[in-house]
């Protein structure tokens, strides 16, 4: 490992004493050839785990892995099995020099934050290990059609790997200091309650309270397996606040005893040890307390609630390839009311947004639906949470609509072209608070750059150039613009040994002066074919950890933030909302909108589509 990297494990005694039992239960029924069939019944030490994580690394070519059979592949390793899943459900092999399946440990969840790898192991029967040693020792596919030997069938029998992730993710946050509650944005001053009290809920472990009690919101879970082994890489916190080890210790003793997880909200854990109890906390005794609101709040009273979408986009600019846009979207909810109330609107928008898939938090209930509206109750925990999660389709055209084009016109530079329109058919309310474009260029690295943009600043980096179009502060609203950047950059030479024949080629054409214009045309394609296809072939490949950049040069990625409505049509009416017993609470609604992989494919090179199903 590097010197700036080490594992550190968390055990559960208790977890460890179950899974050393299973291994001599499965052992005394093994009759036959007991080596061949055992398992590894004892844990690694912190060296051990750390040797063999990085063994892997060495082995799968990444962190992840390949996810798929590769020829680097080798018989043993996840991506044996080629399935996907082995990107997040890893095996590690202590003691590389011995062979066989009795030292393999799996499956550890693999969870990736920030600089952090947290390796998760929970608890399995020891067949379940086996079955999926022999996957790795399979000839075939480890996902072949017709047979039910295949990895996604063995999962199907481990809920424990659920919370396996669950808790990965929660000691994700909480080591990379990300533990804030889901956002509600306050869309003008609050008539009560004071601007404070709103943003309590939102500032995460470290913000101010101006109540005696916390505020707690739960993203509870349980889990009847239990976690063996939790690694994390000890690299400090880029950036931010290193996390507090004592207060991590305190919170995996807390929210998963004895292995078993309970409860990983961790403003929940920390609000319930810091302040305990009263009777003042007691709900009436016809009313049951539900397990996400261990408090009951006091104070001025009022509901919040936040629709925040997110848009992923892809735009082609071409007649054969469709542009895609989809909307992940989630509406969050902040109730500051006493008692154990019920809280029950209509929402709106569900045809107009063409929603496809819905789930709710589980304090909600949907008695009834119909074409565009569908009633939703609900009685609301403390804190921020969301309430609802969705995918839908843009009601809306695209907010960032026009072309990319690149041309490699040499083997180390390129000359490049945006022609944009932004929030053409948007009206108020609807604000464009920023817009950003982005020339990712992970494979080369930035010499010099030339262009001067119609609108915006221009900044570049080593291995990106970055267009601000709108930048903070000054929003777009209630109109269009368009914005134009042509332009040239220029990158170091490839490391590579150049073909003479790329200097014939070239200055062959450029020699030659001929009145045929056509020629001439069909000469410049065949050109910058060969540059494309020259470089392709010379340019290392990209990690898997880089998506979109599975060919050079070929996208600019748009980041955008857009405020005042939903582009789905998703919304609620204040007026419409009712709470039971009846109180005097005035409701807020507030909507906004972000990128996220929005993507501009370059006109003139290659990018990946799906093919629509003809019917």
């Amino acid at each position: 490992m590097p010197n700036d990297c080490s594992i550190r494990a968390l055990r559960f005694p208790v977890v460890e004493k179950g899974w050393r039992a299973a291994c001599q239960t499965e052992s005394e029924s093994i009759v036959d050839d007991p080596v061949k069939y055992s398992v590894y019944s004892s844990l690694p030490s912190d060296s051990e785990l750390a040797a063999a994580f990085s063994e892997r690394k060495r082995r799968e070519g990444t962190v992840r892995g390949f996810g798929m059979r590769v020829t680097q592949s080798k018989e043993g390793s996840d991506s044996w099995v080629d399935d996907p899943i082995t990107r997040h459900i890893v095996g590690l092999y202590i003691n590389k020099e011995e062979e066989g399946e009795n030292n393999l440990l799996w499956p550890l969840a693999l969870h990736i934050k920030g600089p952090y790898c947290i390796l998760v192991l929970p608890l399995v029967e020891p067949k379940h290990v086996k079955a999926y040693a022999a996957l790795c020792k399979r000839s075939d596919c480890g996902n072949a059609v017709m047979t039910d030997e295949y990895l996604s069938s063995l999962l199907l029998d481990l809920p424990s790997i659920t919370g396996a992730f669950m808790v990965a993710h929660a000691i994700g946050d909480i080591v990379a200091g990300d533990i804030v509650e889901p956002e509600v944005v306050v869309s003008a001053a609050p008539s009560v309650g004071g601007l404070l009290d709103s943003l309590t809920g939102s500032i995460g472990i470290s913000g101010i309270s101006s109540r005696a009690k916390p505020v707690a919101a739960p993203v509870a879970s349980s889990t009847p397996s239990g976690a063996a082994a939790i690694g994390a890489a000890d690299v400090p916190k880029v950036g931010s606040r290193l996390f507090d080890k004592d207060a991590l210790r305190s919170f995996i003793s807390s929210a998963m005893p004895f292995g078993t997880p309970v409860d990983l909200s961790y403003t929940n854990i920390f609000s319930i040890k810091g302040t305990g109890f009263s009777q003042l906390d007691v709900p009436p005794q016809d009313l049951k307390q539900p397990a996400w609101k261990p408090y009951l709040y006091k104070g001025k009273q009022r509901l919040l609630f936040t629709i925040n979408e997110t848009l992923h986009a892809a735009m082609y600019d071409r007649d054969e390839i469709p542009d895609s846009l989809s909307i992940s979207g989630q509406i969050n909810c902040r109730a500051e009311l006493e008692g154990l109330p019920d809280v029950s609107f209509p929402l709106t928008g569900l045809s107009t947004a063409k929603i496809e898939a819905l789930s709710y938090h589980p304090c909600a209930q949907v008695p009834e639906q119909n074409v565009d509206k569908q009633a939703l109750m609900f009685s609301p925990p403390l804190g921020n949470f969301v309430l609802m999660r969705y995918q839908g389709t843009c009601g809306l055209g695209p907010p960032v609509k026009g072309f990319y084009q690149l041309s490699m016109v040499s083997e180390d530079e390129g000359a490049f072209l945006f022609k944009l329109r932004l929030m053409e058919g948007y009206k108020s309310p609807l604000t464009m608070e920023f817009c950003n474009v982005t020339m990712p260029f992970p494979r080369r690295r930035i010499l010099s750059f030339d262009g001067t943009p119609s609108i915006g600043t221009v900044t570049y980096a080593e291995h990106s150039v970055e267009w601000k179009i709108i930048t903070s502060g000054r929003g777009l609203s209630g109109r269009s613009i368009e914005a134009t950047f042509p332009g040239t950059v220029r990158f170091s030479p490839l490391q590579t040994q150049r073909s003479s024949s790329f200097k014939s080629v070239f200055e062959g054409m450029a020699d030659e002066d001929s009145d045929n214009e056509t020629e001439s045309a069909n000469n410049m394609v065949n050109v910058e074919e060969f540059l494309m296809e020259k470089m392709n072939k010379d340019l290392p490949p990209v990690d898997l950890e880089e998506p979109f950049s599975w060919q050079a040069y070929n996208y600019a990625k748009v980041s955008f933030k857009i405020v005042g409505a939903s582009l789905s049509g998703m919304s609620i009416d204040p007026k419409s909302v009712s709470i039971y017993p009846a109180v005097k609470a005035p409701v807020e609604l507030s909507a906004q909108v972000t990128s996220g992989d929005y993507i501009l494919w370059n006109t003139l090179g290659k990018c990946p589509s799906a093919v629509t199903a003809k019917v």
